[in-house]
């Protein structure tokens, strides 16, 4: 096997790339596009298409898309062949700069929360330079943008580099303040990706989990996680042999695949990369989802990312490790000179306005129906949003809002008034599994997103609302400077904690007294989605987007309505599941094993007069009062199913999916599933947890 730093970025068209074959004047000008926004002239794009196009070949590229995500989360590709063919027969191998800068799909076949109708079909792609080319398949894939006939945009990636270019500006007017060059700041994230695998053979056998990736039914399993054994245990040989090709594809692809493990829950693994550009790390966390399900097939097995496949154990997240970076530069990392200090603090105090200001925004950020069901247990933080500091960190926001002297771990005492900390260590910050939004020593972990999401959401929405507190502050302190400045700063980020000292919260996230607590201090609980999805359009919110030209407020309204569509159209396709496996699956072989446990009976007290059947008696009796409670549920559903189809309002039908159907599917489930543990086992229907969880 080759050596991974012979096949790392092998299939990537990078700046490595780029310079051996591009021009030298080509290569510093597509630089300058991809480093500072600058425009890119045909000529350069017809050159730079050429060079892609000699490279995609020779690596055994036969055709090229423009790869972009649509408001459907998940990404999107059309291909089309280098073949051009001329007069005399023969072909030629064509790509020319207007094919790469430029594509057209068709926007209506893609949702459009109505900003496209079905004779409005025109879309345009346009080239995201700042995103590698990468040859996937026999394909060359470009990153791009989507946006319709009118300028709208209708993908993830637009609004993304929008709250990238705004948190740019506004953090380099606060570097200006302390002495900083302008710089290319960009937000860095690094996603870590959680899934189950199971095996092809017991999926094929759960029409739930084909139809909606989660079991709508199944009893606990004997032994679920209680034991801890499977966290970071040895990885099975099967599993292993998975992990393995994907690395190396990951690797080719110049995905910076780093760690992999087993997680806490049975069947359920996780791979982190290292962190990179927000935008890059997005693409390449779609790459390493889409990877992760195609290549599972080949070792028997299918690879499960949504949120919540299996009750009662560990759903799957997807942990958002964000940051910002000046060049090498971590921002949030404290320093160790005064004015370093000084400017860690003001960051930190950004955060902190942000996360308070606009926590209904990033709690809708991450709503879905499969995360509903995972946030709140099993390690998943609630949907609480609070700020997890650690001790150090929280006691140094109490010493600045009281006013007193801080003195550390080591006993050193810190000078408020001059803004010195003192030299504050990475580890310094225990981990908190409860918390939302936890500082972890020079990033921030945003827990929430569940592992089915797709990352532009929160981190739009994090850029966005941190670029709206730099410039309160810099709007704030410009025309200052020296002394004055430094006393500004520190009364400016004193009085924004006292703001905002309530999302700070260092407990444990699980436990009643904090339910309480948050709402005593006014702070959001929106327990579904379809709560949560109203913040999206609120004043406040819709000002934000617009202010910084993130998201127009018809582009807040578009998305707003897929994502109210999208959440009815699950549960809708849940319930019908759910409706159809009770009837067709469930009572047929419950009422064939009750009818079996009869005429057992009748044989019994017929071969033996007197014969003691009480307990087949019982069993008969649970049998039948199962049977009769599964279809009092199972009808309940059906009417409020159908009575929810009919509500023309489609945040109305996400209410009424969310407050009263789901509590009946919960009853139906609960029906069904009292029934497999009195069920002889070569009549239940369909492979149990025990099956599905502890594959060979």
């Amino acid at each position: 096997m080759a050596k991974v730093s012979e096949i790392y970025g092998s299939m990537v068209f990078n700046e490595h790339t780029m310079q051996e074959r591009l021009p030298s004047a080509t290569y510093k000008s597509l630089l300058k596009t991809m480093k500072e926004g600058k425009s890119l002239e045909i000529e350069v794009a017809n050159v730079v298409a050429h060079a892609m196009k000699e490279w995609a070949i020779e690596k055994g590229a036969t055709h090229f898309t423009h790869w972009f995500q649509p408001l459907t989360g998940i990404t999107s590709e059309k291909h089309d062949s280098f073949l051009d063919p001329v007069s005399d027969g023969r072909a030629i191998m064509s790509f020319s700069g207007k094919e790469l800068i430029q594509g057209e799909p068709d926007a209506s076949s893609f949702p459009s929360g109505g900003l496209r109708a079905t004779f409005e079909a025109r879309g345009y792609t346009a080239w995201d330079p700042t995103s590698y080319a990468f040859i996937k398949d026999e394909v060359l894939c470009i990153p791009t943008a989507f946006c319709s006939y009118t300028g709208e945009a209708l993908d993830k990636k637009t609004p993304l580099l929008r709250s990238m270019s705004a948190i740019e500006k506004q953090a380099n007017r606060v570097l200006k303040l302390f002495g900083e060059p302008n710089q290319h700041i960009v937000p860095t994230v690094g996603a870590e990706q959680e899934y189950f695998l199971v095996s092809e053979k017991a999926y094929a056998n759960r029409q739930d989990l084909v139809m909606c990736g989660r079991t709508l039914f199944g009893y606990a399993p004997c032994k679920g996680q209680e034991l801890e054994e499977h966290y970071f245990g040895a990885i099975r040989p099967t599993v292993n042999e998975f992990m393995k090709e994907l690395d190396d594809e990951l690797w080719a692809l110049g995905v910076p695949a780093r760690t992999k493990h087993n997680e806490v829950a049975p069947a359920q693994h996780e791979l982190a990369p290292i962190y990179t550009n927000a935008n890059r790390a997005i693409d390449e966390n779609l790459l390493t989802m889409e990877k992760m399900r195609l290549l599972a097939s080949h070792h028997g097995l299918v690879c499960l990312q949504h949120e919540k496949p299996f009750e009662g154990i560990n759903g799957s997240g997807k942990h958002n490790n964000w940051s910002l970076a000046a060049g090498k530069k971590n921002l949030f990392d404290p320093g160790e000179s005064p004015m370093d200090n000084l400017r860690f603090l003001v960051l930190l105090t950004g955060v902190i306005q942000a996360v308070d200001d606009y926590q209904d925004l990033l709690r809708m950020s991450v709503a879905s129906a499969g995360n509903d069901h995972r946030l709140g247990a099993n390690e998943a933080p609630p949907a609480i949003i609070s700020i997890f500091l650690g001790d150090e960190l929280d006691a140094i926001v109490d010493a600045l809002i009281d006013e007193h002297e801080y003195t550390n771990a080591e006993k050193v005492a810190m000078d408020l008034g001059v803004a010195v900390l003192p030299n504050f260590l990475i580890d310094n910050t225990d981990r908190n599994r409860t918390s939302p939004f936890a500082f972890t020593g020079n990033k921030f972990e945003f827990r929430m997103p569940g592992s089915a999401v797709n990352l532009s959401d929160s981190t739009m929405v994090l850029n966005t609302a941190m670029a709206k507190s730099l410039k309160d502050f810099a709007d704030a302190m410009e025309g200052k400077s020296g002394k004055e400045f430094e006393a500004a700063a520190i009364d400016y980020i004193r009085d924004t904690l006292k703001a905002h000292q309530r999302i700070i919260f260092n407990g444990n996230g699980y436990c009643d007294e904090w339910y309480a607590e948050a709402e005593r201090r006014g702070l959001a609980n929106f327990r579904t989605t379809a709560d949560a999805l109203p913040c999206f359009v609120s004043r406040k919110n819709v000002e934000l987007f617009e202010e910084f030209e993130v998201l127009s407020k018809t582009e807040v309204m578009s998305r707003y309505e897929v994502k109210l569509e999208k959440y009815n159209k699950l549960l809708n396709i849940e319930a019908r599941v759910m409706k159809r496996m009770v009837r067709r699956v469930f009572l047929p072989a419950i009422n064939d094993y009750a009818a079996e446990v009869a005429s057992n009976i009748v044989t019994f007290k017929s071969a033996l007069s007197g014969a003691n059947v009480d307990q087949q008696e019982a069993l008969l009796h649970k049998l039948l009062a199962g049977v009769k409670e599964i279809d009092v549920q199972l009808q309940a559903l059906d009417a409020a199913h159908h009575a929810a189809l009919a509500i023309a309002n489609q945040q109305q039908r996400a209410n009424t999916y969310a407050h009263e159907i789901i509590p009946i599917m919960d009853k139906l489930r609960g029906a069904v599933d009292a029934m497999e543990i009195i069920t002889d086992r070569d009549r239940w229907p369909v492979p149990t947890y025990n099956d599905i969880l502890f594959y060979v």
